[in-house]
């Protein structure tokens, strides 16, 4: 065997291994809190992450102006700065002004942060709401600001839309757009001129109101996919913050979930991607997305420790530290760790070094053929005019992904990746491997430093022109070789920097190619039926009220019940709650309920489903719900914290007029703890799965009904049955 490749494997094997596990949250080594986190990888090979506004930690009582935090691994973080200083801030940003959710790209040569104004100086509005933008030549500064928002306050009636939470995309036409909004108007995109700085042209709106915020964009397959996070971020201990997903042929929509319901309908539609799952973490959003130098795809948001959910007096400022998990694409659509959830501690890391990996800090000596090669202020140039190619000394076996930043000056520049060769010239993207090329157009080309990776999975070359490796792509060829592109004789892919002409380099890296996830986790199923009521004649005896309505009758097979003028929520404790004792152990009880709430009007907040109910503060409640102008299924949690009452919610499936509901029960072996997750379906069959309420252990939660809210207009519930089943 060539001592070429002996050296190959050893790199492969000492410098390559297995990655560690890590916990979470991967911020607790600099901030008890870090909320709304962004991420890029800059160009000095360092990850660096941006956050919202607040005190780092626990009694510190000052709000950082968009911290600042770098690591090498994703997993150890280091503070670093603030982005602004009291002498830096945006000329129109009134005294006074927060800063929230960052955005951080690279676009045409410079870093562009985008940010969320609390306060303008162009209005008296204490809340009037802009999105700022500031360009800098590194990932920590120093910050220019913009002479003006980028989208500008927009006022409604006395009052101003929600223009927060900015997400920058670049389409693989070179468009740039920008994805802002909340609950307070909705969620929209609008173009961007050339230089990212300024709106051009009409916005659109690509979600409805009063349900999503903090979008991110991505594309991938085809589709565009935004994903928003959905209910309140900060609801200390009842936070059910959760992350739901729409795709798109187009960026500017329609985006519609995976059954097909528009994200802009009132029954507003909207796939899971993640959801609090009993163990300490709830409030999973607001998020951030990223590749590692495998190939797998990772999500970056904040969760709250259910626990200890304040920075420091309760009902003060939200504890929402940063998260770190695998994202998985199952069945064409995203979703955290296959569906499981936010994670404690996990035996799997990002991949952020390979068995090549390449800074240029020294010389050449990893290198082979470095005639015409030089290393330049931590960079590699081929000065040359010709062409040739730099081949690396280390490689990975098996399926592979390789990568480099890259800055081209003469006619091109790529990866060579065992006889696949992907070539950047001009604006066009070219990979030929196996006997068959192909070409893209790469729309402004690579003149500033862009990033190029390629996989190879068997006979499968992929590559990809993107500014930062955040999810948009600015050119993507794929080939199906004829010939094996990975000499059968080797163990190690053999990679190369390819220059024609004057080129530059850096962040060269070779790593075995992820395995990607294709089932997803289990999902609560039925077992045998042990107990429930179909409604045929009066109500059994099993039965019990708290508040007895006599409105509420059994006919023709059905509960008729005519929703409440009063709540649960709260100390006014009006509404009557139909309850049954459950069985023991594990069951699902479901339902099936018609609530013609009709659509677009508002009609607060009429409601009817299922409840675990311990006492009227104690309880947990899942029912098809009017919110302003939406309709949604609300899986809301009403406790006590520190003396007062605390009432939050998480956002299941779409409704319909007739929704099934399912609530899920699970007793924590560990802990003792009952865990209800909450489940809908608009047929019957095609269940959507959403987050887990606890109680602690001791308690006894009962099960049963409620249909309350708001008595105008008369609208009477319909349940068809309730059944009880073993967990299977």
């Amino acid at each position: 065997m060539h001592l070429a490749v002996i050296a190959s494997l050893l790199l492969a094997l000492f410098t390559n291994p297995a990655p560690p596990g890590f916990a979470n949250p991967v911020s607790k080594s600099f901030a008890d809190t870090f909320a709304d986190p962004s991420v890029i990888r800059g160009l000095d090979g360092y990850w660096y992450s941006y956050g919202t506004s607040d005190p780092l930690r626990e009694g510190e009582g000052v709000h950082h102006r968009l911290p600042i935090a770098r690591s090498t691994d994703l997993v150890t973080w280091t503070y670093v700065s603030d982005a602004f200083g009291t002498d830096n801030l945006p000329p129109y940003a009134a005294p006074g002004s927060l800063f929230w959710a960052p955005d951080v790209r690279y676009l045409d040569g410079r870093y562009v942060m985008y940010f969320t104004v609390t306060n303008t100086a162009s209005t008296p509005h204490p809340w009037d709401y802009s999105i700022g933008a500031a360009t800098a030549p590194t990932p920590t500064g120093p910050w220019t600001h913009a002479k003006a928002p980028v989208v500008a306050p927009r006022p409604s009636g006395d009052s101003y839309w929600n223009t927060i939470d900015p997400s920058e995309f670049t389409d693989a036409d070179g468009r740039k757009y920008l994805y802002f909004g909340g609950f307070f108007g909705g969620l929209w995109v609008t173009e961007l001129a050339p230089d990212g700085l300024t709106a051009v042209g009409q916005p659109v709106q690509v979600a409805i109101d009063n349900k999503f915020e903090g979008s991110y964009v991505v594309r991938r397959d085809g589709f565009y996919y935004l994903l928003a996070s959905s209910a309140n971020c900060c609801a200390g201990p009842t936070t059910g913050y959760s992350v739901l997903a729409g795709r798109a042929t187009s960026p500017r929509g329609p985006f519609t979930d995976r059954e097909g319901v528009p994200l802009t309908a009132s029954r507003a539609g909207g796939t899971p991607v993640l959801d609090q799952n009993g163990n300490k973490w709830i409030g999973t959003g607001h998020h951030a997305q990223l590749t590692d130098l495998s190939g797998q795809d990772w999500m970056l948001y904040h969760a709250i420790d259910r626990s200890d959910p304040f920075l420091d007096e309760p009902y003060g400022v939200n504890e929402r530290p940063m998260l770190l998990d695998r994202l998985d694409w199952i069945d064409g659509w995203p979703v955290v760790r296959a569906g499981a959830g936010p994670s404690e501690s996990s035996r799997e890391a990002p991949v952020t070094r390979g068995a090549l990996d390449e800074r240029f800090s020294a010389d050449l000596s990893g290198w082979q053929d470095t005639s015409g090669w030089a290393v330049r202020d931590g960079y590699v140039r081929h000065v040359d005019g010709g062409r040739a190619t730099l081949t690396a000394r280390a490689g990975a076996g098996g399926d592979v992904r390789a990568e480099t930043d890259l800055r081209l000056e003469g006619d091109g520049a790529g990866l060579r990746v065992g006889t696949a060769t992907a070539l950047v010239s001009g604006s066009e993207l070219t990979v030929s491997a196996g006997g068959v090329t192909r070409t893209t157009p790469l729309p402004g080309g690579a003149r500033t430093w862009h990033n190029l990776a390629v996989t190879v999975r068997g006979r499968t070359v992929t590559a990809e022109v993107s500014a930062a490796r955040l999810g948009d792509p600015q050119a993507t060829v794929t080939v199906q070789a004829l010939q094996p592109v990975l000499a059968p004789e080797r163990s190690a892919a053999q990679v190369g920097l390819v220059a024609d002409g004057v080129a530059e380099f850096d962040n060269v890296s070779v790593a075995r190619l992820f395995r990607p996830v294709t089932s997803r986790a289990p999902v609560p199923r039925l077992g045998k039926l042990v107990d429930g009521d179909e409604f045929t004649g009066p109500l059994d005896r099993r039965w019990t009220w708290v508040r007895e309505d006599s409105g509420a009758a059994t006919a023709n097979g059905s509960l008729r019940w005519p929703v409440q003028g009063a709540d649960l929520v709260g100390d006014g404790n009006r509404a009557g709650v139909l309850l049954r004792e459950p069985p023991r152990g594990d069951y699902v009880v479901e339902t099936k309920v018609t609530l013609d709430l009709g659509e677009d009007t508002v009609r607060n907040y009429q409601q009817a489903g299922l409840v675990a109910y311990a006492s009227d503060d104690d309880f947990a409640r899942l029912c098809q719900v009017a919110i302003w102008n939406t309709r949604q299924v609300e899986y809301g949690r009403e406790l006590k914290f520190a003396d007062r009452l605390s009432y939050g919610a998480n956002i299941v499936g779409p409704p319909a007029r007739t929704t099934w509901l399912r609530l899920a029960h699970q007793v924590d072996p560990a802990t003792g703890e009952h865990r209800f997750r909450a489940g809908s379906s608009r047929d019957g069959r095609t269940w959507t799965w959403g987050g887990v309420w606890t109680f602690p252990a001791g308690a006894s939660p009962r099960i049963g009904l409620v249909s309350h809210g708001g008595a105008h207009p008369q609208v009477s519930a319909e349940f068809d049955y309730v059944r009880i089943y073993r967990g299977a």
